[in-house]
């Protein structure tokens, strides 16, 4: 995938999830992440994680940026830990009812790299 397939990832639809859904597999993980190539998949605390930093030149941008995933991550009822620092916002994606990643938190990644270009 590329920018294009992260547009295209952006624009898909979010799931309701349910303890049985399925988490993505590590050929789909690895797909999806070559779409999204800031972001880093990593266990964290036995859970895979869906990770990016994302740097700002001040803390009132930063926190901008913290209220527009906080936007996002609402409006699809799945919430991420978001770090706020001067100058520096941290997001983690994964989904709490699977214990893992799903294609959504992929989904969301994707339209957090949109917020933060500006589209």
């Amino acid at each position: 995938m590329s920018a294009l397939g992260a547009t295209k990832l952006a624009a898909q639809a979010c799931v309701a999830c349910r303890p049985d859904s399925p988490a993505v597999t590590d050929a789909q993980r690895a797909r999806l992440l070559a779409a999204l190539p800031d972001w880093r998949a990593r266990q964290r605390n036995g859970v895979m994680t869906l990770t990016r930093a994302f740097e700002f030149k001040d803390f009132a941008a930063a926190l901008a940026f913290t209220n527009a995933v906080g936007a996002l991550a609402e409006a699809e009822d799945h919430h991420p830990e978001i770090v706020t620092e001067w100058g520096r916002v941290t997001v983690a994606w994964w989904t709490h009812a699977i214990g893992g990643l799903h294609r959504n938190d992929f989904i969301l990644a994707a339209r957090c790299d949109r917020a933060f270009s500006g589209g």
